[in-house]
């Protein structure tokens, strides 16, 4: 955690998640309006009463953004924390126990892994035909584990081979507590990787979902903000706050995503770090001491 908190990524990275978490937080605190009902004219452009503008029907586009952040990241969490762990333990089960467990695992998991992912999501959500958040996030957890559980595996394999592991089962060891107390301790930076990125693909695939109209109407999200703003025509009529809002809010929450995974890769994989070498590089190349 020291390491993570000295990486200027990770620092900013976790300043943009934490903002937008605060925001939706304190939203009932930032706004007035209702986020659900009519507040202003139709397409009224930003103003003091509606620092962000309206919609087609006349709602607080502030409001929904803060409010639709609480979606956003609920399914973005609540998938990426399910993806994570049915990965996890599918793949340090796999990767320690062998066999026949790792037969089977792995036949799933490349089962899985040969289905294309957001074709399949279609599918699901026009099946299941308006689907809530909730329902989403399930989908996304059911189907899309297969990546963290290969690489999970096959960072088990090396790490079983390790002494430490080898005098626990010398000791007689439960294999569960070796697998939880020996081998998860030391692949916690792939879970951690994998997790962010799971995140980021959950909520971008939710937004993608409901921007396709596959999505619950009802909730309040980024996703039905750029599908409501599409069927209205926004940038047609010249309300652009519409559609650039919610695509604002998406982009900064991927990018406070983002530098948070290249902060944890870096410190899983130290030859990624080379900030302070370029930074001395260009230091010497300034002062002509600089070689190719």
């Amino acid at each position: 955690m020291k390491t993570l908190l000295r990486n200027r990524k990770a620092l900013v990275g976790l300043a943009i998640i934490a903002t937008i978490a605060i925001l939706a937080i304190a939203a009932p605190l930032l706004t007035e309006y209702n986020p659900a009902t009519r507040t202003g004219r139709p397409h009224q452009a930003p103003s003091m009463d509606h620092i962000l503008g309206t919609t087609r029907i006349g709602q607080d586009v502030f409001a929904r953004v803060l409010y639709g952040a609480r979606t956003s990241l609920m399914v973005g969490f609540g998938a990426g924390l399910l993806i994570t762990l049915v990965g996890t333990v599918l793949g340090i089960v796999a990767g320690y126990r062998g066999g026949k467990t790792d037969e089977v695992i792995s036949f799933f998991t490349n089962m899985v892994l040969v289905v294309p992912n957001l074709p399949l999501l279609l599918v699901l959500a026009a099946f299941i035909g308006q689907a809530s958040p909730v329902v989403i996030a399930l989908i996304l957890g059911a189907t899309s584990w297969a990546w963290g559980a290969r690489v999970t595996r096959a960072e088990t394999l090396s790490v079983k081979q390790k002494d430490f592991v080898k005098s626990a089962e010398m000791m007689g060891e439960r294999q569960w507590r070796i697998m939880a107390f020996e081998i998860f301790p030391n692949v916690i930076s792939i879970v951690g990787i994998n997790f962010i990125g799971s995140v980021i693909f959950a909520i971008i695939t939710q937004a993608t979902l409901e921007f396709l109209g596959l999505g619950d109407p009802r909730a309040i999200s980024w996703g039905n903000m750029l599908f409501a703003a599409q069927k209205a025509s926004a940038l047609s009529v010249g309300a652009w706050w519409e559609i650039l809002t919610p695509c604002f809010a998406l982009a900064f929450l991927g990018i406070g995503m983002s530098l948070l995974n290249f902060a944890v890769d870096e410190i899983a994989n130290p030859r990624l770090r080379t900030g302070n070498r370029l930074g001395r590089w260009s230091l010497l190349v300034r002062n002509g001491e600089g070689r190719l």
